[in-house]
């Protein structure tokens, strides 16, 4: 009989069945040849965008709501963002990703912005940092 065959680890906010990450963690992907000090500034600006962006009905950013799984910026400086909603029905569903897009966009040097909507695993409290907790009551 043949060993079972390994599978693939996926990013700990793609599992379905990984423990879900707070919002100041939310999974980032470079190469060793990309950790410099300047992707890593590239990083920290991207994220500062990201907290600009509300959604309108909850006084936190996108961000700090844990609402951002994935943030992959590559050798050439284009950004692959994974983002859910708090639900699918969100009302700005259709204009949540543009709106992350060009604040993204807008960051000095970075180049090609994809935005991926995604709801796997769905989103709930715990994805959210303290700060976001304490701005809500939710302590």
């Amino acid at each position: 009989m043949a060993p079972p065959e390994a599978t693939p680890e996926l990013p700990a906010a793609r599992g379905a069945e990984s423990a879900p990450e707070p919002a100041a963690e939310a999974a980032t992907s470079k190469s060793e040849t990309e950790a410099t000090p300047e992707h890593d500034q590239l990083k920290d600006d991207i994220v500062g965008a990201l907290k600009t962006v509300y959604d309108p009905e909850i006084p936190v950013d996108i961000y700090e709501l844990g609402l951002i799984y994935r943030i992959d910026v590559d050798a050439d400086r284009n950004v692959e963002l994974d983002m859910t909603l708090t639900a699918p029905g969100c009302p700005v569903a259709g204009d949540m990703p543009g709106w992350v897009e060009n604040a993204v966009s807008a960051v000095p040097g970075v180049g090609q912005v994809t935005v991926n909507l995604v709801f796997d695993p769905p989103w709930d409290t715990s994805r959210m940092s303290d700060e976001a907790r304490l701005t809500l009551n939710m302590f």
